[in-house]
């Protein structure tokens, strides 16, 4: 065939070739998700399915516009709202002018550029809002995918069969967020490692029974009818007794100052002053609560009047005053009443906080066919196939078929249980039930395939013991001449 022929050949074929690229790129590209539906009969529609949070279902299609000032990307927009949520109907409103934009708005003047709803409420900048403004998450629009979920209304394992519409992205670009999902845990309890903290709180309530004197409280003693008695000054010795003149050794300690000043009235009327008036003034008291405020006082280095204690292999916390606290298997409301009860033994106007500080770390532990076995830490609920992705996935001769997973019950006794997560890890089941939550110090074993554990044997066998006896004769060659080295 001559050249010129060809080449006509070659130009008739790449103007069909353009020709067809030209009617693919006129025809609007469908989204790569199920329960897509178009609310409009123009040719040009692209249909998104998504929906609002306040409604299960709504649909939006979306067409293309021409290209707007400043080369960001907008759609028309047909939103199915409902103003009341809680009810079943719900209002279509269509505007042709109304934008969805991609990205920051490059209209100038009235491009409509922004997200109008039945309500009247919008979002978005241009003529609307002068310029793009933050959407309530109430109003954010979010989408509809086609899911397995446990709502299958099958007891039995779902499958790819039993996929239904479900709201996928119901926070839109919020979505890394996600819900506020249920509590790990009904009630947290103390375990071994926890660090608590323990703030002191003066109460200074006041009491119906009379103060007391403890031993260290400071008392002025005076007289009127002898000044010679006076004493500005005295202290509470240890044995809780103070030195007085003429009367000698005086118990002190557990007395009232009425008690106190009835009792030295009458000895010291007893043959040494006709007329003592004694009168007993406390200068400085509450001295067992002033030590213990002063053992855990750190308001001149961290603040605040506290006390940080981490839970001893024994299960208790060591506390100033009342020194072992039992602490394992109690939750904060319970050793909070437990350390208040401690010290009202020895002293009132004063109540104990307990604050978690820090959860002792808790770990679980991946072993065999995976590339990076190991230790890792549990920082949140994690699951046998997070576990696997922390030890960085499997390998290809990891047997997923028959996953081991052992744990320590509450009495440290040994269980297992054995998972088959093969079929999930290749997607074809998409809710699979040997996807379980682990636990502190869980051992994840991912044991050899049979053909693995083979080849190994095989290859050992014949590394050990043939090639051993028969050593192989390496042969170089040179490939340019193909004549031996």
């Amino acid at each position: 065939m001559k050249l010129p022929s060809l080449l006509k050949i070659s130009f008739v074929a790449s103007l069909v070739f353009f020709g067809l690229w030209a009617l693919l790129l006129q025809q609007p590209t469908e989204p790569h998700q199920a329960g897509s539906q178009t609310v409009a009969s123009d040719a040009d529609i692209h249909v998104d399915t998504m929906v609002q949070p306040a409604r299960a279902l709504a649909d939006i299609s979306a067409t293309r516009l021409g290209k707007p000032k400043g080369g960001s990307k907008v759609r028309t927009a047909i939103y199915e709202t409902a103003k009341d949520p809680g009810s079943s109907s719900s209002g279509v409103f269509h505007d042709d002018a109304v934008q969805l934009c991609q990205g920051a708005c490059g209209c100038e003047g009235d491009c409509g550029c922004g997200v109008v709803y039945a309500d009247g409420g919008s979002i978005g900048g241009g003529s609307i809002g002068g310029g793009i403004r933050q959407a309530a998450a109430a109003l954010l629009p979010s989408k509809s995918l086609t899911a397995v979920g446990p709502d299958t209304g099958n007891t039995r394992e779902a499958r790819w069969a039993q996929a239904h519409t479900t709201p996928w992205e119901q926070y839109s670009f919020g979505e890394y967020i996600g819900p506020f999902r249920t509590p790990h845990v009904t009630e947290y309890r103390l375990r071994v490692g926890d660090q608590l903290e323990f703030v002191y709180l003066i109460t200074r309530r006041q009491s119906s029974e009379p103060y007391r004197f403890h031993v260290g409280d400071e008392i002025q003693i005076t007289s009127s009818g002898d000044p010679n008695l006076d004493r500005p000054n005295l202290q509470i010795l240890s044995d809780g007794t103070v030195s007085l003149p003429l009367i000698g050794i005086v118990r002190v300690a557990g007395k009232t100052v009425a008690n106190l000043q009835r009792e030295l009235n009458d000895r010291y009327s007893d043959g040494f002053v006709k007329n003592p008036e004694i009168v007993v003034q406390v200068l400085r008291g509450d001295t067992p609560l002033q030590d213990l405020r002063d053992a855990v006082d750190a308001r001149a280095g961290v603040g605040g009047q506290a006390r940080l204690a981490t839970v001893a292999p024994d299960g208790t916390v060591q506390l100033p005053m009342i020194g072992s606290v039992p602490a394992v298997g109690l939750s904060l409301t319970e050793i909070q009443r437990e350390v208040n009860a401690r010290y009202r033994i020895f002293l009132g106007g004063i109540e104990v906080t307990a604050i978690l500080i820090e959860r002792a770390p808790r770990f679980i532990y991946v072993v065999g066919e995976v590339l990076q076995p190991g230790q890792f830490e549990l920082t949140g609920p994690t699951s046998s196939i997070q576990a696997i992705a922390l030890a960085g996935g499997f390998t290809p001769g990891g047997n997923l078929r028959q996953m081991v997973v052992f744990r320590r019950d509450a009495n440290w006794q040994l269980v297992a249980t054995r998972l088959d997560l093969a079929a999930a890890m290749f997607g074809r089941r998409p809710h699979p039930s040997d996807e379980i939550w682990l636990r502190d110090s869980d051992i994840v074993l991912i044991p050899k395939k049979p053909i693995q554990r083979l080849s190994e044997a095989v290859n050992q066998y014949l590394s050990s013991t043939i090639y051993s006896i028969f050593p192989q004769q390496g042969v170089a060659f040179n490939f340019d001449d193909f004549t031996p080295l």
